[in-house]
């Protein structure tokens, strides 16, 4: 599958499904707690949320490639 789709493809696929798999279990074990963080999110300014996700994807990225490159 890997060789088919080309290197960044499948792992970045493999990356989303990991995301997948964390998110869900997130919300299957603390459902509860994530109503209370995504209440919570709606007073963080729009701002610090991108400026948190640009962080949060570029260090993504930087160990993505730091893996399929070591």
């Amino acid at each position: 599958m890997g060789a088919q789709l080309g290197p960044w493809l499948s792992f970045a696929l493999i990356g989303f499904g990991l995301i997948l798999i964390v998110e869900g279990l997130v919300y299957a074990i603390a459902p509860e707690a994530m109503k209370k963080l995504l209440l919570r999110m709606v007073e963080v300014p729009a701002s610090a949320l991108r400026t948190g996700g640009l962080i949060a994807a570029v260090v993504g990225f930087a160990l993505l490639w730091a893996v399929k490159t070591f």
